[in-house]
C-alpha cells in the first residue's frame, strides 16, 4: 500500500491519464467528472467512497479495495473486478455502464444494480445473493453456476439464465421476462 492517506475530500474534474493516480487510501472520498481510464489503481483502499460521472473503463484492480463505493453515472467499461482484494468488497452502481466487466467467483451479495448496463458482463460463479437488479439491461450478460438466491430480477430485462447450471431459490422475477429462464429448450411462448 503506498504512502498516500486522503481522508474527507472532494476531487472534481481531474484526468488521471494526464497526470497518474496517485496510490494510497482514500476514505469517505468524493470523486466528481474524474477520468480514470486506463489508470492503475492496484492496492489502493477505497473507503465510504463516491464516483459521480466518472470515467473508471479498463483500470487495472489487483488487490485493489473497495469497500461501501457508490458509483453514480459511471462509465466502468471491460473492468475486472475479481482481481479486487475479496475481504470488505462491496458497493452500489447506479446508472453505470459495466459493459464487458468481469465480477467472474466474487462475493458480491446484496450489491444494488440500479438503471445500468450489464452488456456482456461475466458474473461466472459469483455470489449474488440478495442482489437487487433495479431496471438492468443485461443482454448477454454471463450467468454460469452463479447464485442468485433471493436475488431480484423483477424490473431487469435481456437476460438469459439457465435454471440447471445456476442457484435460484427464491429469486424474484417477473412476467414476461421470466421466459427467458426457458431460453435453452427452444420453447416458444404466446402472449395474450
Amino acid at each position: 500500500m503506498a504512502d498516500t492517506y486522503i481522508q474527507d475530500k472532494t476531487f472534481n474534474k481531474k484526468d488521471f491519464t494526464q497526470q497518474p493516480f496517485a496510490k494510497g487510501e482514500y476514505e469517505n472520498c468524493i470523486f466528481n467528472n474524474c477520468n480514470f481510464a486506463g489508470s492503475d489503481m492496484s492496492g489502493s483502499l477505497f473507503a465510504d467512497c463516491i464516483f459521480n460521472n466518472c470515467n473508471l473503463s479498463l483500470i487495472k484492480t489487483g488487490k485493489t479495495v473497495f469497500r461501501d463505493i457508490k458509483f453514480t453515472g459511471c462509465k466502468l467499461q471491460g473492468v475486472r473486478f475479481e482481481t479486487c482484494s475479496p475481504f470488505g468488497l462491496s458497493f452500489t452502481f447506479d446508472n453505470c455502464q459495466l459493459t464487458y466487466s468481469s465480477f467472474y467467483q466474487t462475493s458480491i451479495k446484496q450489491t444494488v444494480f440500479k438503471n445500468s448496463q450489464l452488456l456482456e458482463t461475466d458474473f461466472t460463479e459469483c455470489d449474488l445473493t440478495a442482489a437487487v437488479f433495479n431496471q438492468c439491461d443485461c443482454t448477454g450478460a454471463i450467468f454460469e453456476n452463479t447464485v442468485l438466491e433471493k436475488a431480484d430480477l423483477r424490473t431487469a430485462y435481456n437476460y438469459t439464465i439457465n435454471p440447471e447450471i445456476n442457484k435460484l431459490k427464491k429469486a424474484w422475477f417477473s412476467f414476461p421476462a421470466v421466459a427467458a429462464l426457458l431460453d435453452k429448450y427452444g420453447i416458444e411462448i404466446e402472449t395474450r
